[in-house]
């Protein structure tokens, strides 16, 4: 074993009933190394994690971390704050942060005693300076957290891990929503810190940041480790056939002549939950034959753009046109018989009914055609009929047609409303991060449906915060900032960055 080893993770394993989630996993991390574990949705990255923070007890295997003389020492397994004292830490995709309470509150928050008679802020304040200075990790401290931009917030949650001396930190999908300058800007505060002794695993389904920023690759499979490879070796098709088995396909887009206009925003406004999020004389275009992706960080007005277009937010002013007829009705099931298919952004929540099975689902959309129902009474035959077809074609896998839906991994339930949203064949269809926690397989998958429905002539508004889905898809970029859309000039990423953080010239 390597003396610069500061982390082994020997043969763990973990079930769940008859589920093997992991099966003897062995992964080591060395100091100063960012290595990127990588692997399908469902192929045990956050069981494994989970098991070395102690969330999960493994059924068998061992951990050992080395200690601040660079000893290894086996960890107690099963308890989080052995984690913790052991100086793991871990940034969530989805932050974990005190909206109310000031930058620093957050990063001493859970760190001080609840005995203590008082709060030491200067030695604190001191410590937490002492960082960024040393990292290049600026936060305003005394800021409240839900005044801060989504990078700020995202430099917290780091600061908040090495406040309590983290030598080993997990970031699970670090740039999920930061701009293209934000990702570079923490990649390089990463190495600064890597360089003085911390080692970082690195959670990504974005291979262009994986390639260009860790040291080594492990790559996880139906549970077990199936390869490891520098990442100056590695490309996107080495990468590929470690993660699903075989090359993932890809769909060239054809160049297109677009149609007529199938979706019109005309100086729309409408509210959203804040004045940032709120559509401001929205004015968009999208024709037949055409996708038309909107970017922009999380919380600048897509999802209200998205809720008035699905029919679930009514705009103040302005209006809306699907087919050049104005919208008139404001309601799910008068967009739905307008024309327009619809992929949600929350699947779980918007996309299925979880109670229902995988039957009810693929056709709850149409449950008023007489392929499904007849006086009102619903028919079973049909629908199984219908469940076993679209089940085959879109390759949905589960405990069965008439099984619960959410019983479904989320790949899956994404397929489930593909299923439902193409074999429609709508005008208008809008996909609303139609890829987010994908493994690259399904991510392949979700593309190919959307350039075939582009040839076949629909009209695809495509919202999303992976600005690299976007620059293969989109035939044309709209950013979205404060509520207001703004036209990219080029497929340029530098320049799409720029307008997304708020630079608008």
């Amino acid at each position: 074993m390597n003396n610069d080893t500061v982390l082994c993770l020997n043969n763990l394993s973990k079930r769940f009933g008859t589920i093997v989630a992991n099966e003897s996993v062995s992964i080591d991390l060395k100091r100063g190394e960012i290595l990127s574990l990588l692997g399908e949705n469902g192929a045990g990255k956050t069981t494994l994690m989970n098991m070395l923070f102690g969330h999960y007890m493994p059924d068998s295997g061992s951990i050992q971390v080395a200690n601040v003389q660079g000893e290894l020492a086996p960890l107690t397994l099963g308890h989080p704050q052995a984690a913790l004292n052991a100086g793991i830490g871990m940034v969530h995709q989805h932050f974990t942060l005190a909206e109310n309470l000031s930058a620093i509150d957050n990063i001493l928050l859970g760190s001080e005693s609840l005995f203590a008679w008082r709060r030491s802020m200067g030695a604190a304040r001191e410590k937490i300076n002492s960082i960024m200075l040393r990292t290049g990790l600026n936060a305003p401290l005394d800021t409240i957290v839900g005044q801060l931009s989504v990078g700020e917030r995202q430099r917290v949650e780091i600061l908040k891990a090495l406040y309590r001396d983290a030598r080993i930190l997990v970031l699970d999908e670090p740039t999920a929503v930061l701009t293209p300058q934000e990702a570079d800007t923490l990649f390089a505060n990463i190495e600064v810190m890597t360089k003085d002794g911390l080692s970082v695993i690195f959670i990504s389904h974005k291979l262009r940041e994986v390639l260009a920023f860790s040291h080594r690759i492990a790559v996880l499979r139906h549970g077990k480790k199936v390869g490891e490879i520098a990442t100056k070796e590695a490309d996107e098709k080495i990468i590929s056939r470690l993660m699903v088995g075989a090359d993932t396909p890809s769909t060239p887009k054809e160049v297109l002549d677009v149609g007529a206009p199938v979706l019109q925003l005309i100086d729309l406004c409408a509210p959203g939950t804040s004045a940032r999020s709120s559509l401001v004389r929205a004015n968009l275009t999208v024709c037949a034959s055409e996708i038309v992706g909107i970017a922009g960080i999380s919380g600048n007005g897509q999802s209200t753009l998205a809720k008035v277009i699905s029919g679930l937010t009514r705009p103040t002013s302005g209006r809306l046109e699907i087919d050049s007829e104005p919208v008139l009705t404001y309601t799910p099931a008068s967009l739905l018989n307008a024309g327009v298919g619809r992929i949600p952004e929350d699947r779980h929540h918007d996309g299925v009914i979880g109670a229902m099975s995988v039957s009810e689902n693929l056709a709850i959309e149409r449950l008023d055609s007489s392929d499904i129902q007849k006086n009102g009474f619903l028919r079973k035959k049909k629908l199984k009929l219908n469940a076993q077809k679209l089940t085959q074609k879109y390759d949905i896998r589960g405990p069965g047609i008439e099984s619960e839906t959410r019983l479904l991994s989320g790949g899956n339930i994404q397929k489930l409303i593909l299923a439902r949203v193409f074999e429609a064949s709508p005008k208008v269809i809008l996909a609303n991060q139609p890829t987010r926690g994908l493994d690259m397989g399904a991510v392949s998958e979700v593309g190919k449906r959307l350039l075939q429905a582009r040839k076949r002539g629909a009209g695809i508004l495509l919202i999303s915060e992976d600005l690299d889905e976007l620059m293969a898809l989109a035939d044309r970029i709209i950013i979205m900032h404060d509520g207001e859309l703004h036209t990219a000039p080029s497929h340029d990423r530098a320049q799409i960055g720029l307008i997304m953080a708020g630079e608008i010239s």
